[in-house]
C-alpha cells in the first residue's frame, strides 16, 4: 500500500489532530451526504475515537444547507449538542469551501480539511488540506476516494502518536478494522481501482468474508439479502451503498451515519430497515422521473442530437436528480445535467459524464465564458454539481452544448464496445465464473467481457423489462440475461458478455450475463 507521508499536508494534519487530543480540544466531522461521505465519517469518529479524541459530527441536510461546509453549517456546528468544536475536519468536502472556512476562522474555529474532488483557482484558508488532487502534490494515486484519504490521514495520526510515544512502535488501534468501510465507499463513489484502491477494496471484502465488519454493514447485507461470506465489489456498488445513499437522497444522512458507527447489532439492524425501506422509496421517484426524462428527451430521441443532454422539471425531487442523470447518460451516451428545483428560485443540477468529456472542467470553461451564470459547482471528471438561477437554465442549455463542443472538438459521441475477444468454450464454466467473482472489479479496472456468436433456443421476457433467453455455443447451452432489453433477439447472434456465478438452492451454476447483442 502507498505509504501516507506522500499526501500533501497529511503528516501536517496529524500533528495538529495529536495536538488536539492532548489538548482535550472539541473536534467535529462535517460530513457529506453520500456514501462516501457516510463512510468517510464513520472512519473519521471510529479512528479518532480509537485514539482517545473528543469528537462528533455534523452532515449538512442538502436541501437546506446545501453541499459541503458552508457558512449555513458553521452556524449549525456552533450551536452544536456537543458544545462548540475547536476543530472542524472535513471528509469528502472542503475544498471549494472557501466561504466557509473563513466564515469558522472567524468564529475561532480551526479547520482541516480532507476531500477527493478537484480544486478551484482559490483554495480555502484552513490549518491544512489534505487532497492528493491539489495543486503540487506527489501522491501517486489521485483516485483515492474521500473515505480513502481520511483512512489515510488516520494512519499518519497514528504514526504521529507513536512518535510522540503514546502507543509503542507498531501498536496503536488496528486500523485494518475500518477497511471494509473504507471498500465501501471507495466502491460506492465509483472512484478508478488503480492498484492503490484495488488493495485497500480487496482488503475490505476480505474481512467482510471471514465476518469481520461492522455491526451496520453486516445489518446492511443482511435487509439487502446478501450473503457477505461472498461479498463482492457489485454487492457493495449495487445493494448495500444504494441504501446509504439513499438517506442522503430523501431523508438525513445521520441515518446512514448512525447505522455505520453503532456497535449494538440490534440498533443496526433496525437503521438498516429504515435505510431499506427509504431505499425502496428512492426506487420509485426514480423511476417517475426517468419516464418524465425520457419524455423531455424526444428530440435526442427523434434523431435531433447534440453533444449533451440537458434536463428539468419543476416537480422532481433534488436528491435523486444525479440517478437520472446517470440513466440518461447510459442510454444517450452523451454528458447530462438534470435539474430541479431548490427554493429560492434556484434549481439544483447533478451530472454524469462519459469518457470523452472531462465533466468539471466543462462547468468551469461555462463559467468563465459565462460569468454569474453557474452560482456554485464542484465535482470531477465523471460526475459533478452545480447550482442556477431559476431564470437561467433556458441560457445554460445551450452554453454547456457549447463548451462540450469546444472542449472535445465533436458534435455527437458513439460508445465502444470493448472485450478480450472469445472465450474458449473449456472456461465458460461455473469454476471461471466463481473464480471470477472472488475477484475485485469496478471502474476502471472492469471484469472480462467476451464476445461470441451463439444460436438463440429460446427467449422470454422477465419482469415485463429483461430478456431471459438459452442460448447454445457448439455442443454447449447456456442461461443468459440481458437486463433492461425487452426486444427479440434473431436466431443466430454475436454476443459481448460477461461469465457470472448463477445460484440457485446452494447449487452454483454459469450464466451469461449480455451487454451487448445484435445479428450475427
Amino acid at each position: 500500500m502507498l505509504a501516507p507521508n506522500g499526501l500533501t499536508h497529511a503528516e501536517h494534519a496529524a500533528i495538529l489532530l495529536a495536538d488536539a487530543i492532548a489538548a482535550h480540544k472539541k473536534m467535529l466531522i462535517v460530513a457529506d451526504y453520500d456514501c462516501d461521505g457516510a463512510t468517510a465519517c464513520a472512519v473519521g469518529l471510529r479512528g479518532l475515537r480509537a485514539m482517545g479524541a473528543d469528537v462528533d459530527y455534523l452532515v449538512p441536510n442538502r436541501f437546506e444547507t446545501g453541499y459541503g461546509l458552508s457558512p449555513a453549517v458553521v452556524e449549525l456546528a456552533l450551536v452544536h449538542s456537543a458544545g462548540k468544536p475547536d476543530l472542524l475536519i472535513t471528509v469528502d468536502n472542503g475544498i471549494a469551501s472557501v466561504e466557509g472556512v473563513a466564515a469558522a476562522n472567524q468564529a475561532g474555529i480551526g479547520v482541516i480539511v480532507t476531500d477527493h474532488h478537484l480544486p478551484g483557482d482559490t483554495l480555502p484558508e484552513a490549518l491544512a488540506i489534505v487532497n492528493p488532487n491539489q495543486k503540487g502534490c506527489g501522491f501517486p494515486s489521485k483516485n483515492l476516494a474521500g473515505v480513502g484519504v481520511i483512512f489515510y490521514l488516520m494512519l499518519a495520526l497514528r504514526a504521529e502518536l507513536r512518535k510522540r510515544g503514546v502507543y509503542a512502535e507498531n501498536s496503536g488501534p488496528r486500523l485494518d478494522a475500518l477497511a471494509d468501510l473504507v471498500a465501501l465507499g471507495t466502491v460506492a463513489d465509483v472512484v478508478k481501482l488503480d492498484p492503490n484502491n484495488r488493495l485497500l477494496v480487496t482488503r475490505g471484502l476480505e474481512r467482510m468474508r471471514k465476518g469481520l465488519m461492522q455491526p451496520g454493514i453486516r445489518a446492511l447485507f443482511a435487509v439487502a439479502s446478501r450473503d457477505p461470506a461472498v461479498a463482492s465489489a457489485f454487492d457493495l456498488g449495487f445493494a448495500i451503498g444504494p441504501r446509504i445513499n439513499a438517506a442522503g437522497r430523501l431523508a438525513d444522512m445521520g441515518l446512514g451515519i448512525r447505522c455505520l458507527t453503532t456497535d449494538d447489532d440490534m440498533v443496526a439492524l433496525d437503521l438498516a430497515r429504515e435505510l431499506d425501506t427509504i431505499n425502496r422509496e428512492r426506487r420509485v421517484i426514480e423511476g417517475v422521473m426517468k419516464e418524465q426524462a425520457l419524455a423531455a428527451t424526444d428530440d435526442i430521441q427523434a434523431g435531433i442530437v447534440g453533444a449533451s443532454v440537458c434536463v428539468f422539471h419543476p416537480e422532481w425531487h433534488q436528491g435523486v436528480v444525479g440517478l437520472v442523470a446517470s440513466r440518461l447518460k447510459e442510454k444517450f451516451f452523451r454528458p447530462t445535467l438534470a435539474f430541479a428545483p431548490a427554493g429560492d428560485d434556484e434549481l439544483r443540477g447533478s451530472g454524469r459524464s462519459i469518457p470523452d468529456v472531462h465533466l468539471r472542467d466543462v462547468l468551469d470553461l461555462v463559467s468563465k465564458r459565462h460569468p454569474g451564470l453557474i452560482r456554485k459547482f464542484g465535482g470531477h471528471a465523471m460526475a459533478a454539481g452545480l447550482t442556477l438561477g431559476r431564470e437561467d437554465f433556458e441560457r445554460f442549455g445551450p452554453a454547456f452544448e457549447q463548451a462540450v463542443i469546444e472542449m472535445t472538438g465533436r458534435k455527437s459521441f458513439e460508445p465502444i464496445i470493448e472485450t478480450d475477444g472469445s472465450l474458449e468454450q473449456g472456461y465458460a464454466n461455473a469454476q471461471v465464473a466463481t473464480m471470477l467473482h472472488s475477484q475485485v472489479w469496478g471502474a476502471g479496472f472492469a471484469a472480462p467481457m467476451f464476445l461470441d456468436e451463439f444460436i438463440v433456443r429460446n427467449q422470454k421476457l422477465v419482469g415485463e423489462k429483461h430478456l431471459k433467453l438459452s442460448l447454445e455455443r457448439g455442443h454447449q447451452r447456456f442461461d443468459a440475461i440481458w437486463f433492461g432489453h425487452a426486444e427479440s433477439l434473431p436466431e443466430f447472434v454475436k454476443v459481448a458478455y460477461r461469465l457470472e456465478q448463477n445460484v440457485w438452492n446452494g447449487m452454483v451454476s454459469v450464466q451469461l450475463v449480455i451487454e451487448y447483442a445484435c445479428a450475427a
